[in-house]
């Protein structure tokens, strides 16, 4: 137990097998934030992932993205504060190794590699269906061609991504612009039905949604905005990421909500009646509001969103792997191997060794792995907070960070609300999650923790 307790060794870890590899410093937080917010991809998880929230909560789904992004801003609070502080590319689990202890930051990196892992070619699949209007191809062939191509964008420098991600990013927005403007200009109820609880039963009538759904619910919801902590994989590559950090995770929190939030309303009141809005069929709203037209130009945004969203997730989490590379997760050949850097600066073979399995995971049923991936998720933010609690002990009291307000009453409320939403999860994705990671505390029983002088060094590189 005194591993998972005692912060990582950091001295003398900050170089790989044969030498430290840095990432350059080229973007600041225009950059910065263009990319986050294509990793949130507003458009893609607005007509992806909120259909799903309309068909169990009905004109109660507004609200549980509203309480979802109030407690996403305690997360971007520590998810700030531990960026700034510890500014690696590693991400949650180089901040959680150095507050709360090797084993924890292990647990966390293996939860964060479940997700970078499965996210991407599950979002990726959705492509073929707003291609449709133009071109009919089967998802899985759609979803390794997106995969593909955002490997090979992966590959240049994250300043050019930038600008490629921030283009498509803003057809995202006017699409999610005019399905807003489309939603309230054919309002077919008043704002109170945004409260009031109801969804469409099995026989069309009215069911009430319960408190119950409403957290059950809550682990999409946080999902919905979680792609803001991209900015602290990004932390490496920003310029001052002191200041940086924490202005590129508020903002992106603050303008991905507005971005999802205010549609989500729109179909709400715009839906003619509530078996529509449980059905979650927007692009057929949209249609219905304007014309065909409109709803072809709505659907390929989404596509390009989609798109946009593998570029950026390609890029995140290469830097994860290069990370854990650098920091000495594997056997020496692998981390070798896993640190090169590309003539772009960019980590070549973790790139590929993230894109290319993407690609081939697209013929594979990922319904169960799409369950536990929310699991993961709650249970890496979780462990944030933990680290959170402890950020401002021994000498990380007096290390220059940005420091969130309410502490240390802000991660301890978390700690409390994230632990309840995992009890109401489904027990199958809890049992996949937690023999995931039983198999990954062996891996460090056996191999890292007897080479702890040698493996498993969290490097903190300087600011």
């Amino acid at each position: 137990m005194t591993d998972t307790l005692r912060p990582a060794d950091t001295v003398g870890a900050q170089a790989p097998e044969h030498g430290h590899a840095k990432l350059n410093r080229s973007i600041g937080v225009v950059g910065g934030t263009l990319l986050t917010l294509s990793c949130v991809t507003p458009a893609s998880t607005l007509f992806v992932v909120v259909p799903d929230l309309f068909g169990t909560l009905g004109t109660a789904t507004a609200l549980t993205i509203a309480i979802g992004s109030l407690l996403c801003v305690a997360v971007a609070f520590c998810y700030s504060e531990l960026g700034t502080l510890i500014p690696s590319a590693g991400g949650e689990y180089a901040m959680v190794s150095t507050l709360a202890g090797r084993l924890a930051g292990w647990l966390v990196f293996v939860l964060s590699l479940l997700v970078v892992m499965i996210v991407p070619p599950v979002i990726a699949m959705g492509t073929a269906d707003y291609l449709a209007p133009v071109i009919h191809l089967d998802p899985s062939v759609a979803g390794a061609g997106v995969m593909l191509l955002a490997t090979l964008a992966g590959l240049l420098d994250l300043r050019a991504n930038a600008w490629i991600t921030g283009v498509f990013l803003v057809l995202e927005v006017i699409a999610a612009a005019v399905v807003a403007l489309l939603g309230f200009t054919h309002a077919h109820r008043g704002a109170s039905s945004l409260l009031s609880m109801q969804v469409a039963g099995a026989h069309g009538h009215a069911d009430t949604v319960t408190a119950m759904l409403v957290v059950s619910g809550l682990a999409i919801a946080l999902f919905v905005t979680q792609g803001f902590s991209t900015a602290v994989y990004l932390s490496e590559e920003l310029e001052n990421p002191r200041r940086n950090v924490a202005r590129t995770v508020l903002a992106t929190l603050a303008i991905s909500t507005v971005i999802i939030l205010v549609p989500v309303v729109a179909i709400t009141l715009g839906a003619s009646d509530l078996t529509e809005l449980t059905g979650g069929d927007i692009g057929t709203m949209v249609s219905a509001w304007s014309d065909s037209a409109v709803g072809t130009f709505v659907s390929l945004c989404v596509a390009l969103a989609i798109i946009n969203a593998g570029i950026v997730m390609v890029i995140q989490n290469s830097r994860v792997l290069f990370a854990s590379a650098r920091d000495k997760a594997w056997p020496s050949p692998v981390n070798t191997v896993f640190a090169k850097l590309g003539r772009f600066g960019s980590p070549w073979v973790a790139t590929l060794a993230v894109g290319i399995p993407g690609a081939a995971l697209c013929f594979v049923n990922l319904d169960t792995l799409y369950g536990v991936t929310g699991v993961s998720v709650t249970g890496m933010y979780l462990l944030v907070a933990v680290a959170a609690l402890l950020s401002r002990r021994n000498h990380h009291k007096h290390t220059p960070a940005w420091r969130m307000p309410l502490w240390p009453a802000m991660p301890v409320l978390l700690i409390a609300v994230l632990t309840y939403i995992l009890t109401q999860q489904e027990t199958e994705y809890l049992l996949w999650t937690g023999g995931i990671t039983a198999a990954a505390t062996l891996y460090w029983a056996l191999y890292l923790r007897p080479r702890r002088d040698t493996r498993w060094l969290v490097s903190i590189p300087d600011a």
